[in-house]
């Protein structure tokens, strides 16, 4: 039945090779009639509503999730739209990346995206992946605990070597 009908009471009147369902004296479908089991008949009209309803649920989630992403997602949408022939992948394809990477990191690799008008998914997951396979220099050994301090013991420096090479110049004569 269409989408539109459903929770009602409607009537089903059975004849040998075809139902008629009606709400009230309105005939709504005309199916033909299967003995078969497990058999389903649809009208390809039918369910086109229920699923436009759907389609633009999910765009409106989706886009509410890449609004929430950052304070600039908004001017970002504005350009992406007058841009690219299909926001809405885009606009999916990011926040799936947000999902990977992260709110933080993606939000941060947005205004990027923004400063050099690249305003698509793939740049931006070109700059999460970039980010992501850079590694921070190690950090000098910090010794916090003052009793490890007085455990050091350094060797005494063997200056010999630079004694036998370097002799000073009245030695040399």
């Amino acid at each position: 039945m269409p989408a539109e009908y459903a929770g009602q009471l409607l009537t089903l009147k059975v004849y040998p090779k075809r139902l008629c369902v009606y709400d009230h004296e309105t005939l709504i479908a005309r199916h033909p009639r299967c003995w078969d089991r497990h058999q389903d008949f649809e009208l390809p009209d039918h369910p086109k509503a229920l699923l436009e309803q759907r389609r633009g649920a999910r765009t409106q989630k989706l886009l509410g999730r890449f609004l929430a992403l950052s304070t600039q997602a908004e001017a970002d949408y504005k350009a992406l739209a007058e841009r690219r022939l299909n926001p809405e992948h885009h606009v999916q394809k990011i926040v799936a990346l947000s999902e990977i990477y992260g709110v933080e990191a993606t939000a941060r690799a947005m205004p990027d995206a923004f400063t050099y008008q690249a305003f698509s998914g793939e740049y931006i997951a070109n700059v999460l992946e970039s980010r992501a396979r850079l590694q921070p220099e190690p950090a000098a050994l910090q010794l916090t605990r003052r009793q490890d301090l007085l455990k050091l013991q350094m060797p005494e420096a063997d200056l010999s070597l630079y004694q036998a090479t370097h002799k000073r110049p009245q030695e040399q004569s």
